[in-house]
């Protein structure tokens, strides 16, 4: 079965909007990473190494709210239209590999799908019509 969660994106305000979230719906955050706890962490302006790199906000009827600070100073300005995602949570790495395909057939690979330093095989594409697709298979839940 496939999750279909929203990822969206803040400049510099993720921590205090998902703490806002928090309050709203209840719920646990299952995973809040700055992008100081990243192995690029050296590579990122001082100032902006405190901001949310991914936090997860597991909500009373499974559904995943999650998010991150877009940041400027690594190339990601944020403006009406690239501040959500639909996260996708796929059941194995070759049905990620069949539905981010599908996604980006006609649309654009904004990263390949691959495996990273998080526990993931992830990639992110703009499918045709214009909708920010994340297709996410976590190595770690297995």
């Amino acid at each position: 079965m496939v999750a279909v969660n929203p990822y969206l994106n803040f400049n510099g305000t993720t921590e205090e909007a998902f703490k806002f979230y928090r309050r709203v719906f209840g719920g646990e955050f299952i995973t809040l990473q700055r992008f100081d706890d990243t192995p690029e962490a050296s590579q990122i302006d001082e100032a902006d190494r405190h901001k949310i790199m991914h936090v997860a906000l597991l909500l009373s009827d499974g559904t995943i709210l999650m998010g991150t600070d877009a940041l400027e100073s690594m190339g990601h300005p944020l403006h009406c239209g690239n501040n959500f995602y639909l996260s996708i949570s796929a059941d194995s790495e070759s049905e990620a590999d069949r539905l981010f395909g599908a996604l980006a057939d006609g649309g654009i690979i904004s990263h390949p799908i691959e495996r990273t330093f998080w526990g993931a095989y992830f990639g992110l594409c703009i499918d045709r019509y214009g909708i920010q697709w994340m297709v996410n298979y976590d190595y770690l839940d297995q």
